[in-house]
């Protein structure tokens, strides 16, 4: 017999996929500023400890939000909720631990050779 809900997650699914985009939005507005401040002041003068703490607020925000429409996704598929979950949570966490990493590394080599390091438009 196959497993079908009756309700399935819908609204959870676009409330995930809201939480993710308008965090995704704070966060690229925070990087922004950070990157302005950094032009305008210069690297050597940044404080990357306090970007790294205006950062962490929105990236837990899509970070929750991601998890939020996985785990909806799958149980609209037809996985059972305990394994939705399981699947999921664990996805979301390992895969925002990773960007997270990728960011934190971007932060560092643009403090240590300065913004205009990053650049890719002035290589030929």
């Amino acid at each position: 017999m196959y497993y079908y809900q009756l309700q399935p997650p819908y609204l959870l699914l676009v409330f995930g996929l809201f939480v993710a985009l308008t965090s995704g939005l704070a966060l690229a507005g925070t990087l922004k500023l950070i990157a302005a401040k950094w032009q305008n002041k210069g690297a050597e003068t940044s404080d990357y400890q306090l970007s790294k703490r205006q950062l962490t607020l929105p990236f837990l925000g899509i970070t929750g939000g991601v998890g939020c429409f996985l785990c909806s996704g799958f149980e609209i598929f037809g996985f059972p909720p305990l394994l939705s979950y399981g699947i999921g949570i664990p996805l979301a966490i390992v895969t925002c631990l990773f960007v997270w990493l990728q960011l934190r590394s971007m932060l560092v080599y643009a403090e240590e050779r300065g913004i205009e390091s990053l650049d890719l438009d002035s290589w030929r």
